[in-house]
Formats: C-alpha cells, structure tokens, sequence
C-alpha cells in the first residue's frame, strides 16, 4: 500500500453552505475515525460515480485522520491517504490539487462528528466562496446539496494539498543498512561519548540484518527439502507407473492375435449342445 504523507484537509471555520466547521468537530472526527467502522473515500468534486472507469470513479482511501493546531491557534485535520495510480499521476501534473472533506456533524446518530469522505478539485472557489452566496443553510438552495450522502452533512473550504508518498521501509535491503550504518558512523563534529553509541548502533543494526539473513535462509531451506520431498514421491510415483505400463505391453506381446472362436461343444451324435 503506497501511504501519503499526512496533509491539512480542513481548518476550523467557514463551509460551502455558511455554516461554520466548529473546533470540537475536527477534534471529533481524529478520534473517531475509523476505517474499519466507515471508510471515507476519495472522489472527484464530491460526486460519486457508479462506474469503475469513468472520471468520477474513487481515486483512494482515508487511512487515517488528526487533529493538529495551526496558524491563529485554530484546529485544522490532517489526513493520510492511500491512493490509486491515477490520482498520483493527476498531482504529478498539478491537477486536483485542492481538497474538502464531507462532515457528517451527527454520525450514525451519534452526536459525534465524522469524516464520510474527501473530495479533490482544481476550483477551490466553486467549493468555497461562490457557494455562500447561494444559501446560508444545507437546504435545496445549494448547489452543492445533491452531491452529499446526507443533507444536513456540508463541505468544507478546500485546502490546496500536495501529495507525497512516504518512503518503504528498507531496513532489510542491503543499500538501506549501508546507508544507515554508514549514517551512524559519519563522526565527524560528534563527542567521543556520542561516537560510542552510534558504534553500538552501528553494530546492533548489523547483526539484525544477520539475523534476518539467517531466518530468511532458514525458511528458504525449509521450502526447498519440501520442495524436494514432493519430487521424490512423483518420481517414484512416475516409475511405478513406467513398471505397470511395461508388464502389461510384455503380457499383451504374449497374447495370440489369432483369435478364433472355439468350435461348437457336442454331445452324442451330431446334436450341438452349446455354441458359445
């Protein structure tokens, strides 16, 4: 799974529709949210399409959200993502670069605030602004309300984002331990007490990596015998078949091909008793 990096995707404040994403929502939906209760997905300009190929198909998941204070002390949500090939390709070439999230302020009956999904888009004013003027309420006013799973949910003022993955552990990949080591060893500025450490660090990095060598080998070991053990029995299966096949041509070689039906059976006289 390719993870992004987390990135501000709502800060406490204005909406589409003139109400306001209050602080103890943010605050709400990093504690709540859970993917394995409802997972937000990914979608373009908060419209959910229905066909797996079309331009309004998901574009990713929500992985996992928090809360984190920002500029003018207020409370903004920061998300991680896992997303698809197309949207990573679509922020390499600076499109939807913007985000907003759908609240639910009462989910599930709840009371509770929670994020039901995140849009991205290239008009961050159609999301923003421009909407206000249409309706100071989630009402039919809005253009916006037929895109939203629930009525009374709203959309937040989008956020301009940029999508960085994070880097695969390597921990285990031989160019990932000789820069690691190579990092702890760099002593150069460092106190004779500092340079202790890292040695020790440097050593106990190597011997795990022995140590997963070792395991892996192991396992590797393991597989092959059984590997080996399996061809053995096909072999001997093979042979026994090859030694059946063999007897039976040598007992039909022996066989006449000159069949002929025995002569009738008779019994006093010229009176056939039996024909077969």
């Amino acid at each position: 799974m390719a993870k992004s990096k987390f990135f501000r995707v709502a800060t406490e404040g204005a909406t589409t529709d003139g109400r306001k994403i209050d602080r103890t929502w943010i605050e709400q939906m990093a504690a709540n949210y859970n993917p394995a209760k409802f997972g937000a997905r990914v979608n373009m300009e908060h419209i959910k399409g229905v066909l797996p190929d079309g331009p309004f198909k998901a574009y990713g998941d929500v992985i996992a959200v928090e809360a984190r204070k920002v500029e003018d002390n207020k409370m903004a949500l920061f998300a991680q993502i896992d997303p698809t090939s197309d949207l990573i390709a679509m922020n390499k070439t600076r499109q939807k670069v913007f985000t907003s999230i759908e609240v639910d302020p009462s989910f599930a009956g709840t009371g509770q605030a929670y994020l039901v999904a995140l849009a991205v888009t290239d008009n961050p004013a159609s999301l923003g602004c421009e909407m206000l003027q249409f309706s100071s309420t989630a009402g039919t006013g809005n253009p916006l309300a037929s895109r939203k799973q629930n009525p009374e949910n709203l959309f937040t003022a989008a956020e301009e984002f940029k999508l960085e993955l994070e880097e695969e552990s390597t921990n285990t990949n031989g160019e990932g331990l000789f820069s690691k080591v190579k990092n702890l060893l760099n002593f150069k500025g460092k106190q004779d007490e500092s340079r202790f450490s890292d040695i020790g660090q440097a050593v106990e990095a190597l011997a795990e990596s022995q140590r997963d060598v070792l395991q892996e080998h192991a396992s590797m070991s393991t597989s092959i015998k059984g590997l080996r053990d399996r061809l053995d029995l096909a072999i001997a299966a093979q042979d026994s078949a090859v030694s059946d096949f063999n007897g039976l041509k040598t007992q039909l070689g022996k066989t006449d091909a000159n069949f002929n039906q025995r002569p009738p059976a008779q019994g006093g006289g010229s009176v056939v008793l039996t024909d077969c």
